[in-house]
């Protein structure tokens, strides 16, 4: 486990950094972010991914979080900031959450793998998103090398090895054990194996929900790692980015940009 996953305010900020850096640069190139851009995130945390948006004056921004904690924390490191009467942090179910209209941009970023049935999910949030909005995703995939979020185990071992978390789920759990995880630790890794997304299911669920896809990067490695680790983000090469199912053994991140597909409601 590292600093950050206890640290709340680090991990802010290295939100913060990678969205300011790549995400934003990465959405500006297919649509004009600006005073008049309404800005959705759907597992927001502590709202990380917001700032940037929240800094060049977007006119309304929400930020939806099941965490109690996370909102508390939304809304404190908020509390200063000069946009701050358009900032709104919800403590809800996306599902359950009242009518809070439609926004321009939708974001979502390393959340969809925590997500159990990506299927309703990707189909329900279309009503969120305006009829020429943008719904901007990005994911690891389950088979890249710590596509388990394993660097939350406590273990040094096993917090830095890679791909065990494929292994069948009776192996997984009796490794986690034996490292000394806590029951904690091996649930909520165990869940995240149940709710794993490859990219060819992920593509698939597009076509069925009504979605069309504007843009996609590929990344070989994260632009997260960045700040974390100090290594440059690298897109993954064209060859290997086209070949299904062994490209997702090297790709650590994805950033899609979704459009409504006008030609396939659902």
């Amino acid at each position: 486990m590292q600093i950050r996953h206890v640290d709340r305010k680090q991990y802010f900020q290295e939100q913060e950094y990678t969205a300011k850096s790549y995400v934003i640069p990465f959405i500006s190139s297919a649509m004009e972010l600006g005073t008049k851009t309404s800005v959705l995130e759907i597992g927001c945390g502590e709202g990380g991914n917001l700032k940037p948006f929240l800094d060049m004056g977007c006119s309304r921004v929400v930020g939806v979080d099941l965490t109690k904690s996370k909102i508390d924390n939304a809304i404190k490191y908020y509390a200063d900031h000069s946009h701050v009467n358009n900032i709104e942090f919800l403590l809800d179910d996306i599902y359950k959450v009242e009518d809070i209209g439609k926004f321009d941009l939708i974001i979502m970023r390393d959340v969809l793998e925590h997500i159990h049935d990506q299927e309703r999910f990707m189909a329900y949030v279309k009503r969120f998103l305006k009829p020429e909005g943008l719904f901007y995703l990005g994911f690891p995939p389950w088979v890249n090398p710590f596509g388990g979020h394993q660097q939350m185990c406590k273990s040094k071992v096993l917090s830095k090895l890679p791909f065990f978390h494929i292994l069948p789920f009776w192996l997984y759990r009796f490794i986690l054990k034996l490292f000394g995880e806590n029951e904690t630790t091996i649930s909520s890794l165990i869940e995240v194996k149940t709710t794993a997304i490859s990219i060819n299911r992920f593509e698939k669920i597009l076509k069925l929900a009504g979605y069309k896809k504007e843009k996609r990067t590929f990344y070989f490695i994260n632009p997260n790692y960045e700040v974390k680790f100090s290594i440059k983000p690298r897109k993954l090469n064209r060859i290997l980015s086209g070949v299904p199912y062994l490209r997702e053994f090297f790709i650590t991140t994805n950033y899609y940009l979704l459009s409504i597909d006008t030609l396939n409601k659902k």
